[in-house]
């Protein structure tokens, strides 16, 4: 039987270049912190090895059972515009390195 692919890859472009994201956490509940934890996605260039996390801030805490985020629910202009703010944080896509880790707000700016 095939294994089925939690966090599925996807495509998008920014400025002419093509990058590769994915939902590296969805919001959750952090006991560590205990607080409500955003969504972070991981993000690098389709040519390149190295990603960036952008870390979104906590939003409104879903009901109870409600489903999963999945990746068709978080709109290309809102990854798109983390992807800009990563690299005018410095984040720098073609380089080699440990992963970064960004702070975006709500916008993605």
């Amino acid at each position: 039987m095939a294994k089925h692919k939690q966090n599925p890859e996807q495509e998008i472009s920014v400025d002419g270049e093509a990058y590769v994201w994915r939902i590296q956490r969805r919001p959750q509940w952090s006991s560590d912190a205990n607080e409500w934890r955003g969504m972070a996605l991981a993000v690098r260039h389709a040519e390149g090895q190295r990603e960036a996390l952008v870390e979104f801030p906590p939003g409104k805490q879903p009901k109870f059972g409600a489903p999963h985020l999945q990746p068709s629910q978080i709109a290309p202009e809102l990854v798109a515009r983390a992807i800009a703010s990563a690299i005018t944080a410095g984040w720098e896509p073609l380089s080699r390195g440990k992963t970064v880790a960004i702070v975006v707000d709500e916008s993605g700016g």
